[in-house]
């Protein structure tokens, strides 16, 4: 028993399909999403993280005014900054 190569192994992919695939690779060449503060550029996912802090604080403080008790506020207080922090990155940023 001997084994053949056949061309339905190794099909040739069309030039044109290799093209399209390559298009979403190439969008990480547009420009990036920074800020300019006092004459230095941040990324923007810096500002974010930053801003999704800060409404982690105020969540915090509201919480606490209101007097609810967390199980677990060691997880909740990082998620919760992560949330924000996503959810202004996709908000301002896709």
């Amino acid at each position: 028993m001997s084994i053949k190569s056949s061309s339905r192994l190794h099909p040739k992919v069309p030039v044109l399909s290799v093209i399209f695939c390559s298009t979403g690779l190439l969008s990480g060449c547009s420009r990036a999403p920074t800020f300019d503060i006092v004459g230095s550029f941040f990324p923007a996912w810096l500002v974010c993280l930053v801003l999704g802090i800060l409404l982690a604080v105020f969540a915090r403080w509201l919480l606490v005014r209101l007097k609810v008790a967390l199980v677990l506020p060691i997880l909740v207080y990082p998620s919760l900054a992560a949330l924000f922090t996503f959810s202004l990155w996709l908000i301002f940023f896709s």
